[in-house]
C-alpha cells in the first residue's frame, strides 16, 4: 500500500526507535518554544458547536481563514488543517480549533503568534456570527450534541476509546486545553526535566484550573478536564511511574512506547489497528498489514497516540492546564520557560520536588483537580507551594533578560498567574462564583464572558 509514508525509511531494529528521541537533542542556543492552545467554536444565535460543513462550519472558518496566507491541508478531500510559517491550525474532533504554534526564540514572538491568531478567528468569527470559548471543558452540551470532524484517526479512537475507559469519549469531544513544547539538550537534561514536569504539573493544573461544569451544571471538579484524564485510557496516560525510577531514559521512554497499544496506520487512508502490538509490526506480523514492516513515520505517528501528563517526541510536552482566556495562553509557557529553560530555575525547582514520589504526585494531582489551589500536601497548601514555584520561574526569566522593544522581559507573562496564585481563588472559583450570583445558576452568559 503506497502512500504519504512511502519515502520514510524502514526501521530496521529497537536502536532506530530510541535514535528518533536522541536526535531532538537540541543545543542550548537552538532552543524554541511552541505553544499549542484549543477552543470550542459555537454559534452565537444558540450557543452549539458547528459542523464540519454548511455555511456556518469549520470548514467555512478554515476556508476564510486562508485570506490571512494560510495553506490548506486536505483528507479525503475536506479541509482538515492549515499551515502558515511553521504554525498549524487544526481541528480537534469535536471541531474545537487549535493553533499548533510556530518553535520560537522567546515569549514575546509567542504572545505575538498567539495574539495574531486570535485576532484572526475572532474577525472570521464575526463574519459567520461565530464565538470561541476559552474553558477546559465544555460547559454545556453533552456527548450526543457534539459533532465528529470528518478525520479517519477520530473515528477510530471514538470506536476504541471506550473500551479503555470512562471518559475517553468526554477527553475527545469536550476538552481544550493549552500546553508548551520544549526542548533538551541531551538525554540526562530531558531526565531532569521531565521528572520536574511531571512532580509539578499538578501546580499548573491548581492554576489554570478553569473548567467547573458539565451538561450546565457544576461538576464537583475546579479542573474536570484534569480529572476526565484520569479515566481515559490507563495504558497511554498519567504521570509516568518509571520516570521517577533509576534507568530512565530514551531507551525506557522507547520501551514504555512498544507497550502502548496502537491505533492506526496510516498509508493511503488510515488503518485501524486499534489495541495491536508495535512489537508485531516491528515484526512483520500486524495481521492487518501482512509482511508489512513500519517506517520511521509509523513510530512517530505512534508516538502521538500516548497522553502523559509530559510527553517526549523530538521536545517535551507539558499537557497539564485547562484552556482559558487570552492572557493565560502566555502564561503557560513563561511557567514552564523560567522554570525549565535557565539552569539555576531547573536546579532550584528540581530541589523543590526531588523527593516527591509517582503516589505523592498521583495524590495532589487527584486533589488539585477538585480543590485546586486549597488542596493540600505534606502539611503545606497547594497556594504556599505555587507561590514558591512562581517565585523560581519569575527569577529564571529575569535571569534569561530577553527584552521586547519597549524593554519589558518575559516575567510579565506570569502576572495572570500572580493574581490567581496570590488570591488563593483558581479561575473555576470564580466561575462557580459567577453561576451562583451573576449568572443564576445559568451557564450561558460564559459563551460571552469568556468568550476570545
Amino acid at each position: 500500500m503506497a502512500g504519504p509514508h512511502a519515502e520514510s525509511p524502514l526501521i530496521n531494529d529497537r536502536t532506530d526507535l530510541v535514535s528518533y528521541f536522541e536526535r531532538g537533542c537540541t543545543r542550548p542556543v537552538d532552543w524554541r518554544i511552541g505553544t499549542e492552545h484549543e477552543k470550542f467554536a459555537y454559534r452565537r444565535s444558540d450557543l452549539r458547536p458547528l459542523p464540519y460543513e454548511g455555511d456556518v462550519g469549520i470548514r467555512a472558518i478554515l476556508e476564510r481563514l486562508q485570506r490571512f496566507n494560510w495553506a490548506p491541508v486536505f483528507e479525503d478531500g475536506n479541509v482538515i488543517a492549515l499551515t502558515l510559517d511553521g504554525q498549524a491550525v487544526t481541528l480537534e474532533p469535536s471541531g474545537a480549533v487549535e493553533l499548533s504554534g510556530a518553535p520560537l526564540e522567546n515569549l514575546h514572538q509567542t504572545c505575538h503568534e498567539v495574539n495574531t491568531h486570535l485576532a484572526q478567528v475572532k474577525q472570521i468569527g464575526a463574519e459567520l456570527d461565530v464565538g470561541f470559548l476559552g474553558l477546559g471543558y465544555h460547559p454545556k452540551w453533552r456527548y450526543e450534541d457534539m459533532p465528529l470532524m470528518p478525520k479517519g484517526r477520530y473515528g477510530i479512537m471514538r470506536r476504541y476509546m471506550p473500551t479503555r475507559g470512562s471518559l475517553g469519549l468526554d477527553m475527545m469531544f469536550r476538552t481544550c486545553t493549552v500546553q508548551v513544547n520544549l526542548d533538551y539538550a541531551s538525554e540526562a537534561d530531558m531526565v531532569k526535566k521531565m521528572r520536574v514536569a511531571l512532580r509539578l504539573q499538578p501546580i499548573a493544573t491548581a492554576l489554570f484550573a478553569n473548567s467547573p461544569f458539565k451538561e450546565g451544571k457544576p461538576n464537583g471538579h475546579l479542573s474536570y478536564r484534569g480529572y476526565v484524564w484520569t479515566d481515559t485510557d490507563p495504558d497511554r496516560t498519567g504521570f509516568l511511574p518509571f520516570a521517577f525510577e533509576d534507568g530512565m531514559g530514551f531507551e525506557r521512554y522507547t520501551d514504555y512506547m512498544l507497550d502502548v497499544p496502537m491505533y492506526f496506520v496510516h498509508r493511503d487512508r488510515y488503518v485501524d489497528v486499534a489495541g495491536r502490538s508495535f512489537r508485531d509490526f516491528l515484526d512483520g506480523k500486524l495481521e492487518e498489514l501482512p509482511g508489512e514492516r513500519p517506517t520511521l513515520q509509523d513510530w512517530q505517528d505512534h508516538v502521538s497516540t500516548a497522553f502523559p501528563e509530559v510527553r517526549l517526541k523530538h521536545f517535551l510536552e507539558l499537557r497539564g492546564a485547562d484552556g482559558g482566556p487570552w492572557g493565560r495562553l502566555c502564561a503557560l509557557p513563561a511557567l514552564w520557560v523560567g522554570l525549565l529553560y535557565e539552569a539555576s530555575a531547573l536546579d532550584a525547582a528540581f530541589e523543590l520536588c526531588k523527593d516527591w514520589s509517582h503516589e505523592d504526585v498521583v495524590s495532589l494531582h487527584a486533589d488539585v483537580t477538585r480543590r485546586a489551589l486549597k488542596a493540600e500536601f505534606r502539611g503545606r497548601s497547594v497556594r504556599d507551594i505555587t507561590l514558591e514555584v512562581m517565585e523560581i520561574c519569575s527569577q529564571g526569566l529575569r535571569r534569561r533578560g530577553i527584552r521586547d522593544s519597549m524593554g519589558d522581559n518575559e516575567d510579565h507573562f506570569l502576572n495572570p498567574l500572580r493574581t490567581i496564585a496570590e488570591s488563593g481563588v483558581s479561575p473555576a472559583e470564580e466561575l462557580l462564583q459567577a453561576f451562583e450570583t451573576r449568572w443564576d445558576r445559568n451557564v450561558d452568559p460564559a459563551f460571552e464572558e469568556y468568550a476570545y
